[in-house]
């Protein structure tokens, strides 16, 4: 209010000077300045295309400048990848402009080195392609799905009502509905807001089971095959563990915690809302798969999957195990790296523990071809992916499609403030204060949504063209370069061991002989 209250004393100021100044001239030398002020603020009180001037009216108009003086400062504040480079062009301009529409072609080339130790690029052939027309869909559904799903290439990472205002749900829904690309609930619920936008949903379960759960905190069957089988929920995912705080379960603070995220919840108001590290459904991998075959029935026939960062190797080859014996399993794997992760999280765990996406895809993908499952199982990457060149260095390394959440956050007004856990974000986007809410315009930004994720897609198919390739399934391995060092380029083909279809069942190769010798489809071995 204090923010708004500014504007309000400009304008009375203002229109308190305006008399003395048609009778005296001099008088404009104050009342201009605070008329141009007052006129500022109101418009940008009204206006509905910028969040941040719509909850910091005039001076919000000071960020705009700094992003006119970026060139000369962006060297502070460059954003780094896992391998410790910069981003391609700094990952969020190219995503303000593709949600703004703007054109992204930059002059003068690279400015990265790309003699650093770690530095990728992909092989582009010189016969390209004509560019598809039509972005490919991934289906989703193994032989014991009946409902099968067509996943766009790039999608909407899971992240809840309640983390997210219910605005920021309804924009990113929308989004997906004009995209046509679906949009991860996050495991706090299936709400109103996800359900009235159109667009197609996959709907997260966590250990909290919320918007499924009893009062005791357990699952609940019933309420579950209930909302699973609304036309919008197209796919129902179990997360296991998420890239920002893999093994230790959400947590939303008491002030985001409000009757109406109490209520889709079934958590008390204003109180610390914990979903526990553990599930309550499952304690063996064998029990794990049975529970997909559940999840998959009480849906309908809908795919059924999991979202998990990769911790023990071990554990999943456990699981893959158990698929083999038990003759059922999930349909889709989500792999969150531990780079992900948009909300609060211990600064330890956003650091030091899980697998980053680029190891543990791989793995995932290499597990399930060795065990012989990976033409029935889906593999979605999950980690800061945010650019064409992301989706298409995801899938040379098994991925078949993506999903974004940080990108997606900025395609919708994100700053990144980092404020996301304290209730108070500028631009409306991760707040439950319907005052800042307010700000972030639905129709809008759901525009900036679809933008953003179809012209990455469109950047993502060029570049397939240009490889010489009709289909992202035709992407290998060997098409992405790694350098090793100053002298050393190879294929990640030769970086890292691919494994043959069944080659786990038929002789384990020395990597991975002890790991897959140790995991045991009843339970789960400790590291």
């Amino acid at each position: 209010m204090i923010r708004w209250g500014a504007v309000l004393a400009a304008v009375l100021a203002s229109a308190g000077l305006v008399a003395p100044a048609l009778q005296e001239p001099w008088w404009w030398l104050a009342a201009a300045p605070l008329l141009a002020v007052a006129l500022t603020g109101v418009w940008d009180l009204l206006q509905r295309r910028h969040s941040i001037l719509r909850n910091y009216p005039v001076i919000g108009h000071a960020r705009f400048l700094m992003e006119a003086l970026r060139p000369e400062i962006q060297q502070y504040f460059v954003e780094r990848n896992t391998d410790g480079r910069p981003f391609d062009r700094d990952t969020r301009t190219v995503v303000y402009e593709r949600a703004k529409g703007i054109h992204g072609e930059k002059a003068f080339g690279t400015e990265l080195d790309v003699n650093e130790v770690g530095y990728e690029y992909l092989l582009h052939s010189t016969v390209p392609r004509p560019q598809l027309e039509t972005p490919p869909r991934v289906r989703v559904g193994g032989r014991d799905c009946t409902k099968p799903y067509e996943m766009a290439l790039l999608n909407v990472s899971a992240m809840s009502f309640g983390a997210l205002s219910a605005n920021a749900v309804r924009a990113l829904n929308r989004g997906a509905a004009l995209g046509g690309f679906a949009q991860d609930t996050g495991e706090g619920g299936l709400t109103s807001y996800h359900l009235e936008g159109g667009g197609d949903l996959v709907w997260e379960l966590g250990s909290g089971y919320f918007g499924a759960r009893t009062k005791d905190g357990s699952f609940d069957p019933h309420v579950f095959a209930e909302k699973a089988a609304h036309d919008h929920v197209k796919m129902v995912e179990l997360k296991l563990s998420q890239g920002a705080k893999p093994g230790i379960g959400g947590v939303l603070p008491g002030a985001k915690v409000t009757k109406e995220i109490a209520e889709a919840r079934g958590v008390p108001q204003g109180e610390k809302c914990v979903s526990p590290p553990y599930h309550r459904v499952f304690a063996t991998p064998r029990e794990l798969v049975r529970f997909m075959a559940r999840m998959r029935e009480l849906a309908g026939g809908k795919p059924a999957g999991i979202k998990l960062c990769v911790g023990s190797r071990v554990e999943f080859l456990a699981i893959c195990k158990a698929m083999l014996e038990e003759g059922t399993g999930p349909d889709f794997v989500v792999v969150d790296g531990s780079e992900g992760g948009t909300g609060a999280a211990p600064q330890e765990f956003e650091d030091h523990v899980g697998v980053p996406l680029t190891e543990g895809l791989m793995f995932v993908h290499n597990a399930l071809v060795g065990a012989g499952l990976r033409d029935q199982v889906r593999v979605g990457a999950s980690g800061k992916v945010a650019t064409g060149s992301d989706l298409i260095k995801r899938m040379c390394q098994g991925a078949d499609y993506t999903n974004a959440a940080r990108a997606m956050m900025m395609a919708v007004g994100c700053i990144q403030a980092q404020r996301c856990h304290t209730n108070t974000c500028p631009v409306g986007v991760t707040t439950q204060d319907p005052r800042r809410a307010r700000a972030l315009v639905v129709p809008d930004k759901a525009e900036r949504v679809h933008r953003f994720q179809e012209a990455t897609v469109a950047q993502a198919l060029q570049i397939l063209s240009a490889m010489g390739l009709e289909d992202t399934r035709d992407l290998r391995p060997r098409m992405l370069q790694r350098r090793l060092d100053h002298l050393t380029t190879v294929g990640y083909d030769e970086v890292f061991d691919w494994l043959e279809p069944g080659q786990l069942l038929a002789e384990a190769p020395k990597e991975w002989a002890h790991d897959w010798a140790r995991a045991d489809p009843d339970r789960f071995v400790p590291l």
